[in-house]
């Protein structure tokens, strides 16, 4: 292995700490050039350290340090590369030798995401015991709902013991409470086994404020604030290093952990004015792994500019992400089914914007936004992206846990809405995601969570949540505290329901969507056409045709007939339609006639 070395710039000198946290040895290190401090001293697999740094006058602050006492020796910190916090983010770091484990995995092939499903999860609130281990245990219902891609929210280390993980400050590392490296490996060889990938959800757009010491180190971070943080320096003085710890983690999960994605969380809040964009450099080195191991590696954007850039090939001028998330299908949908209209749903709400969604993916388009007051998105190009490379939903952490009291849809629409909603969904030519819970309608909610282990840090979390709420007209007083061990034991999985009525029916439905969409090439092919043929001028249902190409020797075509209204329709069908009814809900079933479908309050029909 290699020695104790560290980018510290801020500092005038550098102390390893070595072995017992209690009374560690002290070891002095050399200057080595570009920031960089070197011990000499070859890291040992479980060895135990951590820095001590004397700043340069005007960067840094130690303990009990300010503008009075420059220059003195910091308590211990955390390295910024630790592999491992096994007593959080405020402890010594740990040595681990990642060439020790011995996988499990050669067999693995990999997974790319055109017809693929995702499947979004909590760690700490999926299972009962709140780990790695917990989802292991659980893999055979994924597999038996045709999950391939397992999509793991951020598992970094954060301050506490609960936290949706978007606080994370030691990018390369793993919480302990989940299982640390090791646990993080083998639920990775679970996976692999049963045929799933593993997507992780990472963030490179800000550190947590809990444990967050890099500014002891160097240029970090840059000034400004992304609502979040500070903005992460990718550009300015000495960014070249911040850059390349970036890419370092990305490199990390994809060779060390044999993760098969990330998915990279508000990228429009990475401030890049370069030439060469670290999004475009991390899909350089996603390609240039997928080519050295054979196994893909994908990349998937969450950002709320619908840019086309961020899917658009390399070739074309775009950064070549297999993926980003697709919010306006979601807000389409949601707004359509549940009735609400208040803040970024105020756009949407009608057939004709989900019709419109469904073939170009963004409704902001260049359009006017009224949650925005300006114009918002850009048009997108179906000649060099596909309709698959965009990720859609019913509901995600976000738009569940985003909400006053962590309500699900399952906690507010009939199980004939939400099947509704699925089968939009799955039989959509975008890449699927589920959310824990949501295939059977959860009862519990899902709602934002925190344990920092500062109370000052606790209170303004919980001030920001209020304000935030009353701004979007939420009533304060409904406001889970997010401080509440008991708003995260909440919002835990029941697993038992499961079993109980109508919680089976409605699981039964989402197996039966996804197994379809597996089965027939028109809801698989990418590059399906996907037009939705008719839109009742009434505004009460649709028509969404998916058809293979007619030439192709497994030409395929399917129809997804969805009424939006309260009252039963009968929707028209295109001569020469297929009109065999392949699935229908059981609790809203549908009649197919001549020609034609009859379709209760809330139902569908999927015909072939």
């Amino acid at each position: 292995m290699c020695t104790y070395r560290v980018w510290a710039p801020y500092a005038a000198e550098v102390e390893l700490l070595l072995g017992d946290p209690d009374s560690p040895e002290r070891v002095p290190m050399a200057a080595a050039g570009g920031g960089w401090f070197d011990s000499g001293r070859e890291m040992t697999p479980g060895a135990r350290y951590a820095f001590r740094l004397r700043a340069i006058a005007g960067h840094g602050a130690a303990e009990g340090d300010g503008p009075d006492h420059p220059g003195e020796w910091t308590a211990p910190l955390p390295d910024p590369r630790s592999q491992a916090q096994p007593d959080g983010p405020h402890g010594f770091s740990q040595v681990v030798d990642h060439a020790a484990h011995d996988w499990a995995d050669g067999a693995w092939t990999g997974r790319i995401l055109p017809g693929g499903l995702l499947y979004e999860m909590h760690v700490g609130t999926f299972s009962g015991s709140g780990d790695f281990a917990g989802v292991a245990e659980h893999l055979d219902h994924l597999v038996e709902l045709g999950v391939t891609h397992l999509e793991l929210m951020p598992v970094q280390p954060f301050g506490g013991d609960r936290n949706w993980g978007y606080d994370g400050v030691c990018w390369h590392a793993v919480h302990a409470g989940y299982g640390g490296p090791e646990g993080l490996k083998r639920l990775v060889e679970a996976c692999h086994a049963r045929g799933i990938a593993v997507v992780l959800d990472v963030v490179f757009n800000h550190f947590g404020p809990d444990g967050n010491y890099v500014g002891f180190f160097g240029p970090y971070t840059s000034g400004g604030n992304t609502g979040w943080g500070e903005v992460v320096n990718l550009t300015g003085p000495d960014s070249d290093e911040v850059r390349a710890y970036i890419l370092d983690a990305v490199r990390q999960w994809f060779v060390d952990y044999h993760v098969d994605g990330l998915r990279l969380d508000a990228v429009h809040a990475l401030h890049d004015e370069g030439a060469f964009h670290i999004l475009e450099q991390m899909q350089v080195l996603a390609e240039r792994i997928s080519a050295q191991t054979g196994v893909p590696r994908s990349l998937i954007a969450e950002s709320d500019q619908n840019d086309p850039r961020l899917t658009r090939a390399r070739a074309a001028g775009g950064y070549g992400l297999a993926a980003q998330w697709d919010d306006d299908v979601h807000h389409a949908l949601h707004t359509l089914v549940s009735g609400e209209d208040h803040a970024y749903y105020a756009d949407f709400g009608t057939v004709e914007v989900l019709a419109e969604t469904l073939g170009r993916a963004f409704h902001h388009a260049g359009r006017f936004s009224t949650f925005r007051g300006r114009r918002h998105g850009r048009p997108l190009d179906l000649a060099t992206t596909p309709l698959s490379a965009f990720v859609t939903y019913t509901t995600t952490h976000d738009q569940t846990g985003n909400r006053a009291i962590g309500d699900r849809p399952s906690m507010n629409l009939s199980p004939a809405r939400q099947a509704l909603k699925a089968a939009v969904v799955a039989c959509a030519p975008f890449t699927p995601m589920l959310f824990q819970g949501e295939e059977w309608g959860a009862s519990t909610p899902f709602a934002f969570f925190c344990s920092h282990e500062s109370e000052l840090l606790q209170r303004l979390t919980r001030e920001g949540r209020m304000r935030e709420f009353a701004r979007s007209g939420w009533d304060p007083e409904e406001v889970a505290d997010p401080a509440d061990p008991g708003t995260f034991a909440a919002s835990r999985l029941d697993w038992a329901e499961r079993a109980e009525q109508p919680h089976a029916r409605l699981l039964a439905a989402y197996r039966e969507l996804f197994a379809l969409r597996r089965a027939r090439p028109a809801l698989t092919d990418p590059w399906a056409a996907s037009v939705a043929t008719t839109v009742d001028p009434a505004g009460r249902w649709l028509l969404l045709e998916r058809a293979t190409d007619p030439d192709l020797a497994e030409a395929d075509r399917v129809l997804l007939a969805a009424n939006f209204s309260d009252g039963p329709v009968t929707v028209d069908l295109p001569a020469g339609a297929p009109a065999g009814l392949l699935h229908t809900f059981a609790d809203a079933a549908a009649e197919p006639g001549e020609g034609s479908v009859r379709l209760p309050a809330w139902g569908y029909a999927v015909l072939g």
